[in-house]
């Protein structure tokens, strides 16, 4: 596993042995940061990762100069991996919460330009995720939720649902609250 871009482009990630996070691939990852870069100022936005696993996503965000990134993991050994490698990597803006992520999408009172979830595919309720995150206002207006999900999801006949990315054997579901600016000129 490796940073994809950014300033610290190219920088090997090697969890311990004792990990048993599923890491979303370097592949995978180079084609969503592609998208997002077209979408959004990276250094202007805030994000959430949740079920953080290796912090791969986060470090990608931080890499890329987003200094205001939450990070969500319940595990101790992969919450501490998180921990040293920001550490080792300098990184600016992330904050660390080692927390159950359903517990916390219930208490967390502020919101974020994007959300990146990415469950354990077996995870029971995985359907029913973009409902539970949604419905909790967490997303700013014209926020991003993205998935990473098994093949076997499909979400597209969801309400919030915005667009869908595969990768290789990586898919990602998008979902996307209403701009203010879409809203007024679905009303007019």
């Amino acid at each position: 596993m490796r940073i994809i871009g950014g300033e610290h482009r190219g920088k090997g990630i090697i969890p311990p042995r004792n990990f048993s996070a599923r890491p979303t691939t370097d592949f995978a990852k180079e084609g969503l940061f592609n998208t997002l870069c077209n979408m959004y100022d990276f250094e202007e936005i805030s994000v959430l990762d949740l079920f953080s696993g290796t912090g791969g996503i986060t470090y990608e965000f931080a890499s890329r100069g987003c200094t205001s990134i939450t990070t969500i993991e319940m595990n101790q050994i992969h919450s501490n991996f998180i921990k040293s490698t920001v550490a080792k990597l300098n990184l600016k803006g992330v904050n660390l919460v080692r927390h159950n992520v359903f517990d916390f999408i219930e208490i967390c009172r502020i919101s974020f330009d994007i959300i990146f979830a990415d469950p354990p595919y077996d995870l029971d309720g995985l359907s029913k995720l973009p409902d539970k995150i949604l419905s909790k206002n967490l997303l700013n207006e014209g926020g991003l939720l993205i998935l990473e999900h098994p093949s076997s999801f499909n979400f597209s006949k969801h309400p919030a649902f915005f667009k869908a990315k595969k990768y290789g054997n990586v898919n990602f579901a998008f979902f996307k609250t209403a701009d203010p600016i879409e809203t007024t000129s679905q009303i007019n």
